[in-house]
Parts: C-alpha cells; sequence; structure tokens
C-alpha cells in the first residue's frame, strides 16, 4: 500500500488539467479584495413611494470623475463627509457555485451593498478589479 500512494499521486497531478483558467480575473487580480475608491461627499436617495421596489442611494466620493455614483442598498446613508470609501468584494458560496457580492465601506464597520451594476457611468462593478 506505501508504494501505491506515491503512484496514485503521480498519476493525480498528470491527469490534472493544464488549461488555464475561463475566468476574467488574473491571478495577482484574485487577492485584491479591497480598492479605495476616494473620500465620501454626498448621497443622494431615489425609492419608490408605494414600496414597490428597492431603496436605492447613490454615493458620491472624490474620486467621482473616475467611478461615477456608487448605486447601493439603503434608505439612508451614514458616511460622513470625509470618510475614506473602499470597494470591497467578497466570494459567497451558499451551496455548490459561489458569486462575487461588492459592498462600499468605510474604515470602520459601516457598509452598504453595492449594486452588480452602475448606470451613471454604464459598467459592471466586477470590471474596477
Amino acid at each position: 500500500m506505501k508504494r501505491l500512494f506515491p503512484i496514485l499521486i503521480f498519476v493525480a497531478v498528470a491527469c490534472s488539467s493544464t488549461q488555464p483558467s475561463m475566468s476574467r480575473l488574473g491571478e495577482d487580480e484574485l487577492f485584491i479584495t479591497r480598492k479605495y475608491v476616494g473620500d465620501y461627499l454626498e448621497y443622494r436617495h431615489t425609492g419608490r413611494e408605494n414600496f414597490a421596489g428597492p431603496n436605492i442611494i447613490w454615493i458620491k466620493t472624490t474620486m467621482d470623475s473616475t467611478y461615477g455614483k456608487f448605486s447601493a442598498y439603503g434608505k439612508k446613508c451614514k458616511f460622513t463627509t470625509g470618510d475614506r470609501l473602499y470597494l470591497k468584494r467578497i466570494y459567497a458560496t451558499p451551496g455548490i457555485m459561489g458569486y462575487w457580492t461588492y459592498q462600499i465601506e468605510n474604515d470602520s464597520s459601516l457598509y452598504y451593498e453595492v449594486l452588480n451594476y452602475q448606470s451613471d457611468k454604464d459598467y459592471l462593478v466586477q470590471d474596477l478589479y
């Protein structure tokens, strides 16, 4: 049995896939989970009067010309002017398959879930990484 184990390891390694992954993320990009997106300036709330839809806040930062306004779920934004804001990505695995979620946060524990599509500048949040 002791001689069989190294042979099984060799066969498993030799038969493994050598093709690169089809994902959009490079190896170095996989480790970047938090990205600075500017200092908080102000927000604007958009929501439905009849409760038929999500409440969205539009967060403006000092890097608005680069990233645009971030749209996130919420009724009121509790960031304070001058807070350093970061875009954080989290890999969620609720079952067999996983997916990326994004949130905008400050240096403390305050955060808001960001919508995947940012209509202000017409881009997907995942493209920022």
